[in-house]
C-alpha cells in the first residue's frame, strides 16, 4: 500500500504546546514582545519544558485524542452517507456493474501505485462474477508526492470518461503502468477512437481538476493515507486485496441489504 507523506499529529501538538508556552512568556514579559527573541527567553522556555514535561505530554495526548475523535466522527458520517445515499456519494464518478446501487464497492486508487495495479487484476475477476450484483465506483486519489504521473493519468482517464470510455482507458493505464506518460495517454485515446481534440481539451480542463479534487476531499475526510482503499456498503479495507477477502466482504454486504 502506498501512503501519502504527512507530519505526525504528536509533532504538530508538540509545536503548538511550545508556541503556547512562548506566547504565555511573552505576554507575562511584555518588554520582550517588542524586541527580538533573546537567548534568555529561549532558555526560559526550555526551562519551563524541563520543569513541567508532564504538561507537554498531557497536551500532546489530549490533542491526539481530540483529533482522533473528530476524525472518527467525520469518517462515520461519510460512511453513513455512503450507505444511506449511495447515489449521492457516487456523484459524477464512473461506475460499472449493477445499475441499481444496492451493494456499492468504492475504490480509491492511484494509476501509478503498483499495489493499485495488483488490486485492479483482482477487481476484474471479482466483477466478472458479481457484475450483476455490485456497483463498482472509481474515485481518484493520486499520491502526487510519490508519483509524478498519478495526476496526469487521472486527468487523462477522466477525459476518456467524458467520451464514455473510462473503464477501457483505466484498464489500459493499469496494464501498462510502466509506460505511463504522454505517449501512452495519446496512443490509448487513439486506440479507443476518442475525439483527440476533445480529449486533450478535457484533460486540461477545470472540470477534470474539480472532479479529482472532490474525490481527494472525500478520501481525506475518510482519513485515507494510502492506496488502494475500498469501501463496500460502509465497511472499509485497504492495501493488498485478495479475491477471497472481496468475496467475504460481498457476502456480508449482501446479507445486510437482503
Amino acid at each position: 500500500m502506498h501512503r501519502r507523506s504527512f507530519v505526525a499529529p504528536h509533532f504538530v501538538a508538540l509545536r503548538m504546546a511550545i508556541v503556547t508556552l512562548l506566547c504565555v512568556i511573552l505576554w507575562a514579559c511584555p518588554a520582550y514582545a517588542a524586541n527580538p527573541l533573546t537567548k534568555r527567553v529561549e532558555e526560559q522556555i526550555l526551562q519551563v519544558i524541563r520543569d513541567h514535561p508532564e504538561a507537554i505530554i498531557d497536551s500532546v495526548q489530549a490533542y491526539q485524542q481530540r483529533e482522533q475523535e473528530q476524525l472518527q466522527q467525520v469518517q462515520q458520517g461519510i460512511l453513513q452517507q455512503m450507505k444511506a445515499n449511495p447515489a449521492g456519494m457516487i456523484g459524477q464518478s464512473p461506475t460499472t456493474g449493477a445499475t441499481e446501487p444496492k451493494v456499492v464497492l468504492v475504490e480509491f486508487s492511484d494509476f501509478q501505485c503498483p499495489y493499485c495495479a495488483d488490486a485492479h487484476k483482482v477487481l476484474k475477476k471479482f466483477m466478472a462474477s458479481h457484475g450483476n450484483d455490485v456497483t463498482l465506483v472509481y474515485k481518484h486519489f493520486p499520491l502526487t508526492s510519490l508519483h509524478d504521473e498519478a495526476a496526469p493519468a487521472a486527468r487523462a482517464a477522466w477525459a476518456a470518461g467524458e467520451q464514455g470510455k473510462f473503464w477501457e482507458y483505466q484498464d489500459a493505464l493499469f496494464t501498462q503502468q510502466d509506460k505511463l506518460g504522454e505517449e501512452l495517454y495519446t496512443s490509448t485515446a487513439q486506440k479507443l477512437e476518442l475525439d483527440l481534440e476533445k480529449f486533450n481539451a478535457d484533460r486540461q480542463s477545470a472540470g477534470s481538476a474539480a472532479q479529482i479534487a472532490r474525490d481527494m476531499t472525500i478520501a481525506q475526510q475518510l482519513g485515507i493515507s494510502g492506496t488502494p482503499f475500498f469501501v463496500i456498503n460502509g465497511e472499509t479495507f485497504s492495501g493488498a486485496v485478495s479475491l477471497p477477502n472481496l468475496e467475504r466482504a460481498f457476502t456480508r454486504a449482501s446479507s445486510a441489504v437482503s
